[in-house]
């Protein structure tokens, strides 16, 4: 069983849609088949930043979903909408028992803006549309945390920790430790401004807001983040964090104390912008160029010459 995220089209712009599907290989060829979507935010609608990660529990039981805040700010503070949010699902889309707000349901009818030019435009931002829920709403229930921006990283540590990382708008890319019932702020706070210089109240001014464990200005412009875990290849990277830098063409290691700190250790220049660093089976590390076209980028111990 494989999982996968897409941004599906609609009649008013797209909307982060989540599948699965069984995977059938042969030596030649590959297919999905049994493809099922299993949970869509609703409503479709203009802006980029999807968000669009998983990261499954340790235990299997459960998934986490990062869903971006569309680039409409304001309403990744709004409970009903799922934007902005970290969602908890069980494997078939459904709210995870144990969530904050677990058997809640939402509003029925909430109402839709276009993105606004800076968070201070959100707050008086005009509404383009409402939508009203054939269903419940279960935005409530689904909730893990709230108040991210473009959340494209989102993964365990090996002591089970679940650690995301997101875009900051101009500076304040963060690094944050996700925990139930959280508030992380965007947009109220940023440690960075909007693109056009207004500025945006810092973190330290809100203390009921989860503060970010690492912030960058400027930004790195993260792709993804991953744990390098065993003692193969690069033992000495056993536990750190790797997020891929777009922007910064780069790759970037962080060291966690398994205690909810974190520290960064190096920044490589790749000359490429990287979405994504997997491990591979035998410890090496694959690195996928966010280009048209893109390679796909080897990560291997340099050899060294003998004499």
């Amino acid at each position: 069983m494989v999982y996968l995220t897409y941004a599906e089209p609609g009649d008013y712009g797209g909307g982060l849609a989540l599948a699965r599907a069984t995977l059938h290989t042969t030596d030649t060829a590959a297919r999905l088949g049994d493809f099922e979507v299993i949970w869509r935010q609703l409503p479709r609608g203009k802006g980029g930043q999807e968000g669009a990660q998983v990261a499954f529990s340790p235990d299997g039981q459960y998934l986490f979903l990062s869903v971006g805040d569309r680039q409409r700010m304001t309403p990744a503070q709004d409970p009903d909408q799922p934007v902005g949010k970290i969602l908890r699902l069980t494997l078939d889309g459904k709210p995870a028992p144990g969530n904050p707000n677990f058997g809640k349901t939402g509003a029925g009818t909430i109402s839709l803006i276009d993105p606004p030019r800076d968070t201070e435009a959100a707050k008086t931002a005009k509404v383009v549309s409402t939508y009203t829920f054939a269903t419940p709403n279960l935005t409530p229930a689904e909730t893990w945390a709230s108040g991210v921006r473009t959340p494209y990283g989102i993964a365990f540590s090996p002591t089970g920790e679940l650690w995301e990382v997101e875009h900051g708008p101009k500076g304040g890319d963060e690094l944050n430790l996700i925990e139930k019932g959280k508030n992380y702020g965007w947009p109220l706070v940023s440690f960075g401004n909007n693109y056009n210089d207004v500025p945006i109240p810092k973190p330290d001014m809100r203390p009921e807001l989860a503060m970010p464990v690492l912030y960058w200005v400027p930004v790195i412009a993260p792709g993804n983040l991953m744990f390098y875990r065993g003692n193969q290849t690069f033992p000495q990277w056993n536990g750190n964090g790797f997020v891929s830098g777009l922007a910064t063409k780069s790759l970037n290691r962080i060291i966690f104390d398994g205690h909810g700190g974190a520290k960064t250790a190096e920044r490589w220049d790749v000359g490429h912008r990287i979405r994504d660093v997997e491990e591979a089976p035998d410890g090496s590390l694959w690195m996928l160029e966010d280009a048209n076209p893109g390679a796909l980028i080897h990560v291997t111990p340099q050899a060294t010459s003998s004499r």
